[in-house]
């Protein structure tokens, strides 16, 4: 591999570990912030407990996200020291609101760990809306930058320099809010699928007249509700991101969609692969004039295609594939969601079948894969460019050569904090299992294994 490949493998092998604890880390104080809600209406103290365990799991990934997020940010100054060149000049102000945004989170999160027993419950529930809002700003405020790479304003470039540098305008570009509230939105489902797989892993393990499993059930249900309602927003949220590529990025939604010719009633195609040499996707289902509606809600949306941009600005072709996999979970985890509040909710069924709980088991695991998924397309479909028709990738990158021995030595890292993580999280449910706090929040209990 060139040195310019292996940059780019070691930033994305960096932020595809990082996004995993950064997107948990701002969906979980949401599944936390509605557990205490819950609690203090219905005094349900249940609700209590998951708050405080989920918060136990919290602080670990908060402990994981936090160094990881500073290897990211030392790696881009070293490896891409023209971007951060860029940045710093036209691009700073979410590098430095972020630090504020990152204190609000570690103050109120410390308010209600170490106070929720001595506050009253509307400052409980107060202090988790302020660790949500610190959470939530932390990841817009650094997505933002990534908005800001394929939509940069505020700043004139010509002759290789850049001048009527206007930070508030690089800051509120055009992609700005499109993207800040899918960042919000995808948070939100993998918090709440997340919640859901375990919840669902542990209804398994239990006798469906325990206490235990009737905990992991009332879990269950709220996460599937949250997760189904955030992934419902989501598909209208995508919609709204498509018409801005079509609008700003328009040979990467060409190249989502596998489409080389410019055309108006243009189909939207789902599966297959794109093949380069017939200029065509393989074996995909096409669905007659619904990209253009897509793009412009008319499907007389003239849709322009690869061939109108010189082949060397042309994504990778294999987005297609990214995207339509990111596209098909969210619409899975809609279903799941459905047929789960469905089953109990409309059907009236107290228990779940082994079959259905093992979908929602698998259901956690599938909203990160659809995670990594979208994040990587957003940022291979941006290619060749690092700064979209500014600044290309390869002129931003470290001229440093040997970045192989790197690239393994951070690989080995980040294997043995998965594994760390593992093993603190289960050691400390192990030792702290559910009855244990039920019992001592005077829930009544019977005698089973949690």
């Amino acid at each position: 591999m060139d040195d310019l490949l292996i940059a780019r493998s070691l930033f994305g092998t960096t932020m595809a570990f990082h996004i995993i604890f950064a997107t948990i880390g701002v969906g979980l104080p949401l599944m936390i912030l509605a557990a205490e809600i819950l609690y203090q209406k219905t005094k349900d103290r249940d609700y209590a407990v998951m708050a405080k365990r989920w918060t136990k799991a919290f602080a670990v990934i908060l402990g994981v996200g936090i160094p990881t997020g500073t290897i990211a940010g030392v790696q881009l100054t070293l490896l891409w020291p023209g971007f951060m060149e860029v940045i710093g000049l036209v691009m700073p102000l979410p590098f430095q609101i972020e630090i504020y945004a990152f204190f609000i989170e570690a103050l109120f999160m410390s308010i209600y760990v170490y106070a929720a027993e001595r506050i009253a419950p509307w400052l409980r529930i107060l202090s988790l809306v302020f660790v949500g809002i610190g959470a939530l700003s932390s990841a817009i405020l650094i997505t933002n930058v990534h908005a800001f790479q394929g939509t940069p304003a505020g700043f004139r470039y010509e002759n290789g320099k850049f001048s009527d540098i206007n930070p508030w305008e690089a800051f509120f570009n055009p992609s700005f809010f499109v993207t800040a509230g899918h960042v919000a939105l995808s948070a939100y489902i993998v918090g709440a699928f997340v919640v859901a797989s375990v919840a669902a892993f542990k209804m398994l393990k239990n006798r469906s007249d325990s206490t235990v499993y009737r905990f992991h059930q009332k879990a269950l249900m709220m996460s599937l509700a949250i997760g189904g309602i955030f992934s419902f927003l989501t598909a209208l949220n995508g919609h709204e991101t498509a018409q801005y590529l079509h609008e700003y990025q328009p040979e990467k939604l060409a190249a989502a969609e596998g489409l080389f010719e410019t055309q108006s009633y243009a189909p939207l195609t789902i599966g297959g692969f794109t093949d380069r040499e017939s200029q065509s996707v393989k074996w995909g289902i096409e669905i007659p004039w619904a990209l253009s509606f897509l793009a412009g809600n008319r499907f007389d949306t003239v849709v322009v295609g690869l061939n109108d941009f010189p082949e060397e600005w042309w994504p990778p072709l294999f987005v297609h594939t990214l995207f339509n996999a990111m596209v098909g979970i969210g619409v899975l985890l809609i279903l799941i969601a459905l047929i789960g509040v469905g089953w109990k909710k409309v059907w009236k069924k107290e228990r779940f079948p082994k079959t259905l709980l093992w979908i929602f088991v698998i259901s956690g695991p599938l909203a990160i894969i659809g995670i990594e998924c979208g994040w990587i397309f957003a940022c291979t479909g941006r290619q060749p460019w690092v700064i979209y028709r500014v600044l290309p990738t390869a002129e931003a990158a470290t001229t440093a050569a040997n970045l192989g021995i790197l690239f393994v030595l951070f690989f080995c890292i980040y294997v043995i904090l998965s594994i760390a993580v593992v093993f603190v999280l289960l050691y400390y449910f192990r030792k702290h299992p559910v009855l244990d706090d039920l019992k001592r929040n005077g829930t009544m209990i019977s005698n089973t294994k949690s």
